[in-house]
Formats: C-alpha cells, sequence, structure tokens
C-alpha cells in the first residue's frame, strides 16, 4: 500500500492474556499482533503491518495497549467515524479476549513504540488464603499478608538510573541492561495490594522481577536494604522469583501532546454517528 494513499490511526487495546503468547506474532499460538492483523485484512482486503508500544510477554493483561496502522484513505470506514472502524475490528475480534476501545488519526511521524516517553504498568497481588475465583488468571495469588510500607522502602533503591542485571531474564535482548525507573508507589484495594511502575521502557520481565523480589521484603523474608545488594550483585540469582504473568497490566502509554494526548474518542452506540 502506497503511503501516500493511507491515513495513519492510533489504536486503543485492552486485552487479557491468558490465552494469548503475548503482543508479538509467532510461529505458534495466538497473539495479539497477528489477530490485529488478520482483522484488518479481512477488513481491508490487503496486508497490514501493526506495531504495538511494547512486546507484553505471554499471559501479560493491557489496559491501554496502544498500536497504529496505517489505513487506506477514501475507504467507507476511514471515512466515517472511528465507531465504524473499532466496531468492524471487534467484531472479528468477539471470539478472543482482545478489543479495540478507541482510535483517532495521527500524524504520519507518530510511532506507538518509538515515541512513547513513558509506561505505565501495575501488578495485582491477591493476599488472602483462598484462591481467586471471579479474577482466576488476573492476579497473583499471594497467601501471606504483606506490609507495604516495607515494599516501599525496598523499592526507593530501585528509582533512577541503575544497572538491571540482577532484574532480568537470561532471555532478554536489550543491548544495555541500564534503565531508569521514574516511579514505584503500592496501595491497598481490599484484599489486594497493587504496585504501580513508571518508565520510559523496560527490560524482559522486568517488572515480574521487581514484584517477585518486593514481596519478599513485604512478608519479611528479606530487609529492604537486601535490594540495594541485589542491585550492585548484578547477577539474576540474587533477586526474588519471576512473578506469575497473571498479575501484570500494562497501564496507559504516555506520548508527547503534539503527537498523541491522552483524550480518546469515547464511543457509544451507532445511532449516535449515522
Amino acid at each position: 500500500m502506497e503511503i501516500n494513499n493511507t491515513i495513519k490511526y492510533a489504536l486503543l487495546i485492552e486485552y487479557n492474556g491468558n490465552d494469548l503468547v503475548g503482543w508479538q506474532k509467532q510461529n505458534e499460538g495466538i497473539s495479539v499482533q497477528s489477530s490485529l492483523e488478520d482483522a484488518a485484512k479481512n477488513i481491508f482486503n490487503e496486508e497490514f503491518e501493526i506495531q504495538g508500544s511494547g512486546r507484553t510477554d505471554a499471559g501479560v493483561h493491557a489496559l491501554g495497549q496502544i498500536a497504529h496502522i496505517n489505513l487506506p484513505k477514501g475507504h467507507r470506514l476511514t471515512s466515517r467515524h472511528p465507531f465504524y472502524i473499532i466496531s468492524a475490528f471487534n467484531s472479528l475480534l468477539r471470539d478472543s479476549n482482545i478489543r479495540v476501545i478507541s482510535t483517532k488519526p495521527v500524524k504520519a511521524e507518530f510511532n506507538a513504540r518509538f515515541s512513547a516517553i513513558k509506561r505505565f504498568y501495575k501488578y495485582r497481588i491477591l493476599c488472602r488464603a483462598a484462591p481467586p475465583g471471579l479474577d482466576k488468571g488476573k492476579v497473583w495469588h499471594f497467601r501471606k499478608k504483606l506490609d507495604i510500607s516495607l515494599m516501599q522502602e525496598g523499592v526507593k533503591y530501585l528509582i533512577g538510573k541503575h544497572d538491571f542485571t540482577s532484574f532480568r531474564t537470561i532471555k532478554c535482548q536489550a543491548k544495555s541492561p541500564v534503565r531508569t525507573i521514574d516511579e514505584v508507589s503500592f496501595s491497598c484495594e481490599g484484599e489486594e495490594v497493587i504496585m504501580r511502575v513508571s518508565a520510559k521502557s523496560f527490560l524482559h520481565s522486568q517488572v515480574r522481577i521487581i514484584a517477585g523480589t518486593i514481596v519478599k521484603i513485604g512478608d519479611g523474608t528479606w530487609d529492604p536494604e537486601k535490594i540495594l545488594t541485589i542491585l550492585k550483585g548484578k547477577n539474576r540469582n540474587l533477586a526474588g522469583p519471576t512473578a506469575p504473568a497473571d498479575g501484570l497490566y500494562l497501564e496507559r502509554v504516555k506520548y508527547p501532546e503534539n503527537l498523541l494526548n491522552d483524550t480518546w474518542p469515547i464511543i457509544y452506540d451507532s445511532q449516535l454517528y449515522n
């Protein structure tokens, strides 16, 4: 498709990652990327490449994944309200756990991955004896009480620019282990402890390893200062386990205002757009 004959759209996407191999298309299994590209091909009868803001792992969920796609100008869908684009996608995605929530045209220079200036993740930990019923597959079930004041004290050592070798998997393909964590916070919501982490970018499984490590502070196994020792050791074996994918959510992605602001069209029933 000639780029001059297209309009670039940003897509706001949510998905339940339980039955997915992650964002990126792979040789086996269902991915978010391949599902969206297959839907676009069915809608527009052309091949498409859809790029997302980040490659969430198998089992990881998203509340605010962002992607971009170049759609043909003058098509009956791109000539009308965004309602018709998201409805076409969601009709074909109805048997999956993937949904396009909203969409809007963006500048040609917008790139869902490379234009992002901050990514926000949250991690849900259900702290009780009884396993989850309604939220099965959506939280990490942890059978001990956690002290979030100790956890907050421990993560202070992670804030800022560090070598996070101890907090990435051996499969991580990043050229450098150095990353800058902007913020880590904790809150209690009923029986859940919620950890929120923000940074421009993350290493492979970094947030999950942080979660798996910080619960050892919260349950009293380690002192908060242990985090500093783990960081300085630059050895994955020093940190805690990789927490389950079930509890991790890509919450939102921030971009420069001139490329993509946080205001998305809230789309209702079709009769409003006829």
